[in-house]
């Protein structure tokens, strides 16, 4: 099989309605390790952050909504600067990969969510945001 390891994957497929994070980033935690030593990447050897994130997808039921995606970097990410008027921050990650694994308590396939960078997303194209840009630089 061509695909050994993570499965890399574009920020439009995993979430095509976009996504917000809905909570602090911290340090993922080593539950091998003693104390409060943080997680590294086994591939990479770099800290591990998460981020607790909200999938905009309107037909995802309550508890699916909210993922972690872990942050792979060597200094802990920030967030884009919120939007007026949202609670919550839009984002967008790049180099983002899942892992497929069993969950042993249900039993059930479950993606553990690896990204690189965090960014604040794209405008898109003939959104009001886009067009508004097009017509301050006319």
């Amino acid at each position: 099989m061509a695909i050994q390891g993570p499965i890399p994957i574009s920020i439009d497929l995993l979430f095509p309605h976009g996504c917000y994070v809905v909570g602090e980033i911290g340090k993922a935690k080593d539950f091998d390790a003693k104390g409060d030593a943080q997680a590294r990447d086994k591939t990479t050897g770099l800290p591990i952050w998460q981020a607790p994130v909200m999938d905009a997808d309107p037909s995802l039921k309550a508890a699916a909504k909210t993922v972690t995606v872990k942050l792979l970097a060597e200094i802990e990410p920030t967030m884009p600067p919120s939007l007026p008027g949202l609670p919550f921050t839009p984002v967008e990650f790049d180099g983002i990969e899942v892992r497929p694994y069993v969950n042993q308590s249900t039993g059930r396939l479950a993606y553990s969510i690896t990204a690189r960078a965090m960014r604040a997303p794209h405008p898109v194209a003939g959104s009001k945001q886009s067009s508004a840009g097009k017509e301050a630089a006319a």
